[in-house]
């Protein structure tokens, strides 16, 4: 998998991508990650990605030129090929007006072959980005941050982790929080007894379908406190068992 990052703050990524599991698969050449610096396509003697909006209001609206010219540049596009490039390379701008991202996306954008992430900043970015150089919009969440590219961080290690070969034991992925439409069951280790907080006689037996059946428990009782809306996504009738390994 290729993934391309547009920031004005390529820095922010230089730490992330150079540590665990991620960093060990950019090593290996198993994803393909290259960050851009939109200042480099921006024109003008002090490289402005900014400007005033429209019709007033507080703050700076990214332009839309040093955008588009930093996207078809660095994927080898003209300009007269915008729409092949969206056919071909899944674009994603990275700013709390999108699509709330979600497991189910996840799995779909790890799909893909090429992903580009439009980190955006400030009050927001022209419109005419999104209208006619992005395929999507997405959110990491219901809430407010600087800018995208932590947005683009989240978005990066939740995708590439999916990829073949980034994750070793891929039987893990299956039991993780949302993987079934429940939140995962607690997990413990050694030691057995800590200051007499002592693991779930359960797990110390060794009978399987014990376990399981606690783990399918435990992992329904701690949505219905934590996220009951996933409850209702699932269906009231679904067996919380269902996805468990054998």
């Amino acid at each position: 998998m290729r993934i391309d990052v547009y920031t004005i703050f390529p820095g922010i990524f230089s730490s992330p991508l150079r540590e665990g599991l991620l960093g060990k698969a950019l090593q290996r050449g198993v994803v393909d990650i290259r960050v851009h610096d939109i200042r480099d396509y921006a024109q003008g003697k002090h490289r402005q990605v900014d400007d005033v909006p429209f019709g007033g209001g507080p703050g700076m609206v990214m332009k839309p030129e040093p955008i588009f010219e930093a996207v078809l540049n660095t994927l080898g596009y003209r300009w007269e090929e915008l729409d092949r490039l969206k056919e071909e390379v899944r674009v994603i701008l990275l700013t709390p007006r999108g699509r709330r991202l979600e497991q189910s996306w996840v799995k779909e954008l790890a799909e893909e072959e090429h992903l580009a992430l439009i980190c955006g900043r400030y009050e927001g970015v022209d419109e005419r980005v999104l209208e006619h150089l992005c395929t999507d919009a997405l959110s990491v969440g219901d809430y407010v941050l600087s800018g995208g590219e932590f947005a683009a961080l989240v978005v990066i290690d939740a995708v590439t982790r999916l990829v073949p070969g980034v994750v070793g034991n891929r039987e893990s992925l299956q039991e993780e929080s949302f993987s079934g439409g429940l939140l995962e069951y607690p997990q413990y280790t050694r030691p057995a007894d800590y200051r007499g907080w002592k693991v779930p006689e359960v797990l110390l037996s060794g009978n399987h379908a014990a376990i399981a059946e606690w783990r399918a428990k435990k992992a329904r009782e701690w949505t219905e406190r934590q996220r009951p809306d996933l409850l209702g996504q699932r269906g009231s009738n679904e067996d919380p068992r269902e996805n468990d390994p054998d």
